[in-house]
């Protein structure tokens, strides 16, 4: 290995700490009020696993809210995803990476791997690339296959920087107020035909997009 290369590594890993850092003292110091708490609190008191789903944009505060707590995601083999794969393995996610042109089916494998093993999954319905608020099958299609229930989740934060990304990132504001808003339990039928699936999809977006507005309003 060359001086070049071993630089490239330790500058890749000091950037890669001081993200970490950043970020989770950021989290931390966000005044956050949660609403309906309980509906997640019951899942894991039963030590149920369920699909939580947030929007891409929100994913930070949506990451954070559930470190540490058996939680799988999958995660592009992308330079975006690097950096993400490295802030969730050190909030105890149980991390799984795709190919950054990974298709369908083999990201609905891995999601329902995650769920067999035990694992509650994360997952940004738009992501990875939109169109923003826009939900994709895998969250309620990894529900519906595996049997466990999903739960959305609204967040919002009274100060942010909103990137010009295509998903309109948030950045929270050092010590906002940030509110997260968790639905009931959605149990998906595994019997329901393709159509049925469909219109469950469009129900889980529009109960997503509600609980965003409702977490705006309370912030």
């Amino acid at each position: 290995m060359t001086l070049k290369e071993i630089k490239k590594i330790v500058l890749r890993n000091f950037g890669n700490m001081f993200l970490f850092f950043a970020v989770d003292v950021l989290c931390k110091s966000l005044r956050v009020k949660i609403v309906n708490s309980e509906a997640v609190q019951k899942l894991i008191a039963e030590k149920k696993n369920f699909v939580v789903a947030f929007w891409h944009g929100s994913m930070l505060l949506g990451w954070f809210l559930h470190r540490n707590k058996n939680f799988a995601a999958l995660v592009s083999k992308s330079k975006d995803g690097d950096l993400l794969s490295n802030v969730l393995l050190k909030w105890n996610f149980n991390v799984a990476r795709g190919s950054s042109h990974i298709g369908g089916k083999e990201a609905l494998d891995i999601l329902l791997k995650q769920a067999a093993e035990g694992y509650s999954i994360a997952i940004t319905p738009d992501g990875p690339t939109g169109p923003i608020y826009k939900m994709k099958a895998g969250a309620v299609i990894t529900a519906k296959k595996s049997g466990i229930p999903i739960i959305l989740l609204g967040i919002a934060h009274s100060k942010k920087k909103k990137l010009k990304s295509w998903d309109g990132f948030e950045i929270p504001g050092f010590l906002s107020r940030s509110v997260a808003v968790y639905s009931e339990p959605v149990y998906i039928n595994a019997e329901l035909s393709y159509d049925e699936t469909s219109l469950k999809i469009e129900e889980c977006e529009l109960l997503l997009n509600n609980l965003q507005k409702k977490a705006e309003d309370l912030c």
